[in-house]
């Protein structure tokens, strides 16, 4: 099971030095035009805890959230996000996770200036930083390799966001909204199927939600494409409250246990 996927569909102890690994910008690339992406969907100080069930299983919990901190890389004013993955309880016995993530995610663009990936999934580890410089198209990781990227590309964190800025205001059952992103050394395009709206009820409470799709990469974990569904706040936070995944062998679960400082009122039913 690999809880990092689960956590990037939606959607993780490296502590970077920003001034040292950002990108230096010349006179030249300051007349480049960066994406701007116009949304009030999040804000510092936003954290969503997740219960994460595999089969009847509590098998642990997933956080991400926003920090209070305010940074600035390459001159632009950047949200620092982390997420942690971890197996709680008897399920540390047979498959031990501690998974942590963290990303720089411009403010105004709503893309990845600094990836960082530290995750230990039973007796697998693996540590990535990628670098990514937007203003060359570029993206360099800590294996010393560097790679053309397209404008305002994602990383496996970062897509969240980007996902729950898109606007949806007039989506229809069917649409697909796809989002690059740059994830284990490669392109990957995020495909996001809009199905339709519904209300669902989690231990947290009613929820009215739209319902979508992830188009994600088969033969990984999961069998068919739409093996994976996201329940997502039908209200311009959109946060995901639940998210259920068949995965090769058997079924995961993520479901919304806390939320705190979100930016806009939530779409809870009474």
């Amino acid at each position: 099971m690999e809880f990092s996927f689960i956590l990037s569909g939606l959607l993780l102890f490296l502590q970077p030095v920003v001034s040292d690994s950002s990108p230096q910008i010349t006179e030249q690339e300051l007349t480049i035009v960066l994406p701007e992406v116009n949304h009030h969907a999040f804000k510092r100080g936003e954290r969503l805890e997740y219960e994460v069930s595999y089969g009847w299983l509590d098998a642990g919990e997933a956080i991400i959230e926003i920090t209070q901190e305010k940074e600035k890389i390459a001159g632009r004013d950047v949200f620092h996000v982390i997420g942690t993955g971890n197996s709680l309880g008897t399920f540390n016995w047979f498959f031990k996770v501690r998974d942590r993530y963290e990303t720089y995610v411009d403010e105004k663009g709503v893309f990845p200036w600094i990836f960082i990936r530290d995750i230990h999934e039973g007796g697998f580890d693996l540590k990535q930083y990628y670098t990514f410089d937007h203003f060359k198209e570029k993206v360099k990781t800590n294996k010393g390799k560097e790679y053309d990227i397209p404008l305002g590309v994602q990383d496996m964190i970062s897509a969240l966001y980007r996902a729950r800025a898109l606007d949806v205001s007039q989506v229809k059952p069917g649409q697909v909204f796809e989002i690059q992103a740059f994830v284990d050394n490669e392109f990957w395009p995020l495909k996001i199927k809009y199905l339709r709206n519904e209300t669902i009820q989690v231990d947290k409470g009613d929820f009215d939600c739209m319902v979508f799709v992830p188009v994600v990469q088969t033969g990984r974990i999961f069998k068919k494409e739409e093996d994976m569904m996201v329940w997502v706040t039908n209200d311009q936070n959109k946060i995901p409250i639940l998210a259920k995944a068949k995965v090769v062998v058997g079924s995961v679960t993520m479901e919304i246990r806390d939320y705190k400082g979100l930016a806009n009122p939530i779409s809870k039913v009474d």
